[in-house]
């Protein structure tokens, strides 16, 4: 979603780090800012594109002579096998897997208190767990 190995994990792991004692700014730095109060639309976004795209690909063009979902499911494996794009693709869909749960879970400070445990067990889940985190995020105590 959004090209998360590219933005988001290097975003998150740098949430890691504990604020310096000495430096403590007044003010959120202006992209710190649109970075926060954005999560929300981020998240209904890329919830909604996922969403569409899964759709797309179970039912989409029905009406055209493109097969219904075994047959989509058999393009799908030996496109996978032959294309090397698609090959990375998949694997950055399985570094992301294992990478959420750990950069959410670290993260759970910043999540609304009432909806921790709803984040906590749903950052196992790819893209949803995503999108409930950056929905869910207490975006008052961090701006």
């Amino acid at each position: 979603m959004f090209l998360t190995n590219t933005f988001l994990i290097p975003y998150m792991a740098i949430r890691l780090n504990k604020p310096d004692a000495e430096y403590s700014p007044k003010k959120a730095s202006q992209l710190g800012s649109v970075m926060v109060n954005g999560a929300p639309v981020v998240g209904v976004i890329g919830g909604a594109a996922c969403l569409i795209s899964i759709l797309w690909a179970l039912f989409g063009r029905s009406d055209g002579d493109f097969g219904g979902v075994a047959d989509r499911w058999e393009f799908l494996v030996s496109y996978l096998g032959s294309e090397r794009l698609a090959y990375a693709f998949i694997w950055d869909i399985c570094l992301y897997i294992v990478f959420q749960p750990w950069l959410i879970g670290e993260n759970l400070q910043n999540v609304k208190e009432n909806k921790a445990n709803l984040v906590k067990y749903l950052n196992f889940v790819p893209v949803a767990g995503l999108v409930t985190y950056l929905l869910c995020l207490d975006v008052d105590e961090e701006v």
